[in-house]
Protein backbone atom coordinates (compact mmCIF):
# COMPACT_ATOMS: atom_id res chain seq x y z
CA UNK A 1 0.00 0.00 0.00
CA UNK A 2 2.07 2.96 1.21
CA UNK A 3 5.39 1.08 1.09
CA UNK A 4 6.28 2.99 -2.07
CA UNK A 5 5.37 6.29 -0.39
CA UNK A 6 6.43 5.91 3.26
CA UNK A 7 5.68 8.72 5.65
CA UNK A 8 8.43 10.09 7.89
CA UNK A 9 8.21 9.06 11.54
CA UNK A 10 8.43 12.64 12.77
CA UNK A 11 5.42 14.18 10.99
CA UNK A 12 3.54 16.69 13.16
CA UNK A 13 0.18 15.35 14.33
CA UNK A 14 -2.83 17.57 13.58
CA UNK A 15 -5.02 18.59 16.51
CA UNK A 16 -8.79 18.85 16.48
CA UNK A 17 -9.32 22.59 16.20
CA UNK A 18 -13.11 22.25 15.92
CA UNK A 19 -13.08 23.53 12.33
CA UNK A 20 -15.19 20.58 11.13
CA UNK A 21 -17.63 20.38 14.05
CA UNK A 22 -20.41 22.08 12.08
CA UNK A 23 -20.38 19.60 9.18
CA UNK A 24 -22.19 16.58 10.62
CA UNK A 25 -25.86 16.71 9.68
CA UNK A 26 -25.40 19.39 7.00
CA UNK A 27 -27.14 19.01 3.66
CA UNK A 28 -24.90 19.01 0.62
CA UNK A 29 -25.42 22.06 -1.58
CA UNK A 30 -26.93 21.98 -5.07
CA UNK A 31 -23.53 21.81 -6.75
CA UNK A 32 -21.97 19.69 -9.44
CA UNK A 33 -18.22 19.15 -9.47
CA UNK A 34 -16.02 18.00 -12.35
CA UNK A 35 -14.62 14.48 -12.05
CA UNK A 36 -11.47 12.97 -13.50
CA UNK A 37 -13.46 10.87 -15.98
CA UNK A 38 -14.74 14.03 -17.68
CA UNK A 39 -18.22 13.92 -16.16
CA UNK A 40 -19.73 16.20 -13.57
CA UNK A 41 -21.06 14.79 -10.33
CA UNK A 42 -24.19 16.31 -8.78
CA UNK A 43 -23.61 16.19 -5.04
CA UNK A 44 -27.33 15.89 -4.29
CA UNK A 45 -27.47 12.74 -6.46
CA UNK A 46 -24.66 10.79 -4.82
CA UNK A 47 -25.41 7.15 -4.10
CA UNK A 48 -26.31 6.24 -0.52
CA UNK A 49 -23.34 6.18 1.80
CA UNK A 50 -20.74 7.90 -0.34
CA UNK A 51 -17.25 8.46 1.06
CA UNK A 52 -15.50 11.69 0.04
CA UNK A 53 -11.98 12.04 1.33
CA UNK A 54 -10.75 15.61 1.15
CA UNK A 55 -7.03 16.20 0.79
CA UNK A 56 -4.83 19.28 0.35
CA UNK A 57 -2.52 18.55 -2.59
CA UNK A 58 -1.17 15.68 -4.63
CA UNK A 59 2.35 16.01 -5.94
CA UNK A 60 3.56 14.75 -9.30
CA UNK A 61 6.78 12.96 -10.15
CA UNK A 62 9.36 15.35 -11.56
CA UNK A 63 7.21 18.39 -10.69
CA UNK A 64 8.07 20.83 -7.94
CA UNK A 65 4.58 21.68 -6.66
CA UNK A 66 4.96 21.01 -2.94
CA UNK A 67 5.49 24.30 -1.07
CA UNK A 68 8.45 24.83 1.23
CA UNK A 69 7.60 23.83 4.80
CA UNK A 70 4.88 21.34 3.73
CA UNK A 71 6.13 18.64 6.10
CA UNK A 72 5.97 21.10 9.00
CA UNK A 73 2.21 21.66 8.59
CA UNK A 74 0.30 19.15 10.76
CA UNK A 75 -1.76 16.89 8.50
CA UNK A 76 -0.50 18.24 5.16
CA UNK A 77 1.79 15.39 4.11
CA UNK A 78 0.37 12.04 3.05
CA UNK A 79 -2.09 12.56 0.17
CA UNK A 80 -0.65 9.81 -2.02
CA UNK A 81 -0.45 7.23 0.81
CA UNK A 82 -4.04 8.12 1.77
CA UNK A 83 -5.23 7.60 -1.81
CA UNK A 84 -3.40 4.27 -1.96
CA UNK A 85 -5.17 3.26 1.26
CA UNK A 86 -8.55 3.97 -0.30
CA UNK A 87 -7.46 2.02 -3.39
CA UNK A 88 -6.54 -0.97 -1.19
CA UNK A 89 -9.81 -0.82 0.78
CA UNK A 90 -12.08 0.12 -2.13
CA UNK A 91 -13.61 -3.33 -2.70
CA UNK A 92 -14.19 -3.88 1.03
CA UNK A 93 -15.84 -0.47 1.34
CA UNK A 94 -18.14 -1.27 -1.56
CA UNK A 95 -18.93 -4.72 -0.10
CA UNK A 96 -19.92 -3.01 3.16
CA UNK A 97 -22.52 -0.65 1.74
CA UNK A 98 -20.50 2.25 0.35
CA UNK A 99 -22.07 3.25 -2.95
CA UNK A 100 -19.17 5.39 -4.14
CA UNK A 101 -15.76 6.70 -3.10
CA UNK A 102 -14.30 10.00 -4.29
CA UNK A 103 -11.18 11.96 -3.51
CA UNK A 104 -11.58 15.75 -3.52
CA UNK A 105 -9.13 18.62 -3.67
CA UNK A 106 -8.98 22.10 -5.14
CA UNK A 107 -6.64 20.95 -7.89
CA UNK A 108 -7.96 20.82 -11.46
CA UNK A 109 -9.43 17.62 -12.86
CA UNK A 110 -6.60 17.47 -15.39
CA UNK A 111 -4.04 17.57 -12.58
CA UNK A 112 -5.97 15.01 -10.52
CA UNK A 113 -6.33 12.71 -13.56
CA UNK A 114 -2.56 12.23 -13.65
CA UNK A 115 -2.59 11.02 -10.03
CA UNK A 116 -5.66 8.81 -10.57
CA UNK A 117 -4.01 7.14 -13.57
CA UNK A 118 -0.51 6.88 -12.08
CA UNK A 119 -1.84 5.40 -8.83
CA UNK A 120 -4.37 3.13 -10.61
CA UNK A 121 -7.24 4.39 -8.47
CA UNK A 122 -10.55 2.53 -9.07
CA UNK A 123 -12.57 5.67 -8.29
CA UNK A 124 -12.73 9.24 -9.54
CA UNK A 125 -11.41 12.43 -8.01
CA UNK A 126 -13.60 15.53 -7.73
CA UNK A 127 -12.25 19.02 -8.32
CA UNK A 128 -13.32 21.99 -6.22
CA UNK A 129 -10.95 24.29 -8.14
CA UNK A 130 -13.53 27.09 -7.96
CA UNK A 131 -13.75 26.62 -4.15
CA UNK A 132 -17.57 26.41 -4.37
CA UNK A 133 -18.04 23.40 -2.09
CA UNK A 134 -15.33 24.65 0.26
CA UNK A 135 -17.17 27.96 0.68
CA UNK A 136 -20.68 26.43 0.88
CA UNK A 137 -19.68 23.98 3.62
CA UNK A 138 -17.05 26.23 5.20
CA UNK A 139 -14.49 23.42 4.97
CA UNK A 140 -11.35 23.93 7.05
CA UNK A 141 -8.31 25.28 5.23
CA UNK A 142 -4.73 26.31 5.92
CA UNK A 143 -2.33 28.70 4.23
CA UNK A 144 1.31 28.06 3.42
CA UNK A 145 3.65 29.99 1.21
CA UNK A 146 0.80 32.39 0.32
CA UNK A 147 -1.57 29.71 -1.01
CA UNK A 148 -4.67 28.17 0.56
CA UNK A 149 -5.28 24.41 0.84
CA UNK A 150 -8.01 22.19 2.23
CA UNK A 151 -7.32 20.43 5.50
CA UNK A 152 -7.58 16.66 5.32
CA UNK A 153 -10.97 15.27 6.34
CA UNK A 154 -13.45 12.65 5.19
CA UNK A 155 -17.19 12.99 4.75
CA UNK A 156 -19.58 10.05 4.78
CA UNK A 157 -22.69 11.18 2.93
CA UNK A 158 -26.12 9.51 2.87
CA UNK A 159 -29.19 10.85 1.11
CA UNK A 160 -27.59 14.22 0.47
CA UNK A 161 -26.65 14.76 4.11
CA UNK A 162 -23.30 14.47 5.89
CA UNK A 163 -23.72 11.45 8.14
CA UNK A 164 -20.23 11.31 9.64
CA UNK A 165 -17.01 13.36 9.56
CA UNK A 166 -13.48 12.11 10.18
CA UNK A 167 -11.33 15.04 11.34
CA UNK A 168 -8.49 15.41 12.00
CA UNK A 169 -6.93 12.49 10.17
CA UNK A 170 -3.66 10.92 11.24
CA UNK A 171 -1.84 9.00 10.03
CA UNK A 172 -3.25 9.42 6.53
CA UNK A 173 -1.88 6.11 5.24
CA UNK A 174 -4.06 4.20 7.73
CA UNK A 175 -7.18 6.32 7.39
CA UNK A 176 -9.06 4.22 4.80
CA UNK A 177 -8.92 1.32 7.27
CA UNK A 178 -10.51 3.57 9.90
CA UNK A 179 -13.30 4.45 7.48
CA UNK A 180 -13.85 0.79 6.65
CA UNK A 181 -14.01 -0.08 10.37
CA UNK A 182 -16.59 2.68 10.97
CA UNK A 183 -18.71 1.64 7.97
CA UNK A 184 -18.55 -2.01 9.01
CA UNK A 185 -19.44 -1.31 12.66
CA UNK A 186 -22.16 1.20 11.79
CA UNK A 187 -23.93 -1.17 9.39
CA UNK A 188 -24.21 -3.99 11.94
Amino acid sequence: MSEDFPLPDNLPVPEDDGAADHLRGMELPELSLPATDGTTVALKDLPPRTVIYVYPLTGQPDADVIPDGWEDVPGARGCTPESLGFRSHYDALRENGVGAVFGLSTQSSEYQREARDRLHLPFEMLSDAEWELTKELDLPTFTIDGADYLKRLTLVVSDGQIEHVFYPIFPPDEHAGDVLAWVTNDSQ
